[in-house]
């Protein structure tokens, strides 16, 4: 081993720390789904293992965790869609039947 490289580590390491210091949101966001998928995850376990009570339990409660961390997404997908759909009434030709 060099003699350089322990500095080497040392600036790598300080380097990985402030990246995550700025990525703390998105990280955190990322572990943040991924503790819900893991009861998920525990609940079909459970339910494969012949605990389909606890299992059923489980994973509901782990979707129901899912749900909210996902609310802000599915807000989003629905508000894009709402305003597409309302350019697509817009900008229609005129000749054709519509539905809505």
């Amino acid at each position: 081993m060099k003699k350089n490289n322990g500095w080497a580590v040392v600036l790598i390491v300080i380097g990985v720390l402030l990246l995550f210091g700025k990525l703390g949101n998105v990280v955190g966001w990322f572990i943040g789904l991924l503790v819900p998928i893991l009861v998920i995850g525990v609940g079909v376990l459970a339910w494969r293992n012949g605990y389909r009570l606890i299992g059923g339990i489980v994973g509901i409660i782990g979707a129901f965790m899912l749900l909210g961390k996902l609310s802000v997404v599915i807000f989003w997908i629905a508000v894009i869609g709402l305003i597409l759909l309302g350019i697509s009434m817009l900008g229609g030709d005129s000749r054709r039947s519509r539905r809505w």
